[in-house]
């Protein structure tokens, strides 16, 4: 069952009262927003919707949770600002509380940092059913908590988010892609890992195996030549440049999650590049297709769905990282190593003395 409301005292009597809350918002990350017993119930929060504040001289706004993504991105647009990091699944309907809650960013954050650099402030329900404010302009509460911090990859498990207030930065005027042909992989790793050091400002570097590595440059078009072949003589390896419409195009397939075939998972890794063999060497077999964002430090991976999950936990965990279930059918949403420890259970206490919402 899944409850709609579209007020924010609506939901503090559905956190009060009934069984506990799990929220939902756009809908594109399915495998996290399923409650995960039958004493859980979804409260779709997308009728918290709405662009509050927004002072393009500043660099912020403040939205309701449930507001669409690509409605904050239009109103940004205008004022030839957007959000850094890059948030995926947009054009699916991802909101901004969902992304936040998630804490997904994505290819497009290697330059300016991921959602949680952007997150200035924050209002949620908790599980006493109160309204909480934390950041910006609002002194922390007694908990002391950094509560922006908190709320981002929650997943609904600390509160019920109402109402975000964000950064923004001004959108390159012009962005140009350059694609290099490497021969393998552990090639491919090398030049991501040599550009990730060097004092080159890229938008974007991943890494598609087994060799090819996508480098999105952006700012002034006139530089953006000049700029584009420094970095192609940087890189040894045949070169492909891709501009205009073409460029965009690419990019919003990747952010759209649009590569991943049917009848797969998609599964978000926080790793490092000297996991990646081992992640590969599990991935293969299974015939389960990867991008490496960030620079290798993020895969996204497509998981068959008529493969178990156990053998790419099992990888994970034995590496010491996670990962997250976003879509397709799951029994579990986490996968690898677990995260928290005594301080999430003190934090978890502090918002959720009654354990209304779930831990899972």
């Amino acid at each position: 069952m899944t409850l709609a409301l579209d007020t924010v005292e609506a939901l503090q009597d559905a956190v009060r009262e009934g069984p506990r809350v799990l929220p939902v918002g756009g809908g594109t990350k399915p495998a996290q927003s399923e409650p995960p017993s039958d004493d859980v119930v979804a409260v779709d929060v997308s009728g918290l919707r709405g662009i509050v504040d927004y002072d393009p001289a500043e660099l912020t706004f403040t939205a309701l949770a449930g507001t669409p993504v690509a409605e904050i991105d239009a109103a940004l647009g205008e004022h030839g600002q957007y959000l850094p990091f890059d948030p995926p699944l947009a054009a699916a309907g991802a909101t901004l509380g969902g992304v936040v809650a998630a804490g997904t960013s994505g290819s497009n954050a290697f330059r300016h940092g991921g959602v949680r650099d952007f997150v200035l402030g924050v209002r949620f329900v908790d599980g006493t059913g109160r309204l909480v404010a934390g950041g910006g302009r609002v002194v922390k509460n007694a908990a002391g908590f950094d509560l922006p911090k908190l709320m981002v990859g929650s997943a609904g498990r600390l509160g019920v988010i109402v109402q975000l207030s964000l950064k923004v930065f001004p959108r390159p005027r012009a962005t140009t892609t350059l694609s290099f042909a490497l021969e393998s992989t552990q090639a491919a790793l090398g030049v991501v890992a040599a550009l990730g050091r060097s004092a080159l400002d890229l938008d974007a570097l991943d890494l598609e195996p087994p060799g090819r590595v996508l480098v999105r440059v952006g700012g002034d078009a006139a530089l953006l030549d000049g700029r584009a072949a420094r970095l192609a003589a940087a890189v040894a390896a045949p070169c492909e440049r891709i501009d205009g419409p073409e460029d965009a195009a690419l990019w919003r397939e990747v952010g759209a999650l649009g590569w991943v075939p049917a009848g797969s998972r998609a599964v978000r890794v926080g790793l490092t590049a000297r996991d990646v063999a081992e992640v590969q060497a599990v991935l293969e077999p299974a015939g389960a297709p990867v991008r490496y964002s960030l620079g290798a430090n993020a895969a996204w991976i497509a998981w068959p769905e008529d493969q178990d999950l156990s053998a790419l936990d099992g990888v994970l965990s034995a590496l010491g990282v996670a990962g997250m279930v976003l879509t397709g059918p799951s029994h579990r949403r986490l996968l690898g190593a677990p995260g928290g420890g005594a301080f999430a259970d003190r934090i978890r206490a502090a918002l959720d003395p009654d354990d209304r919402f779930p831990k899972d």
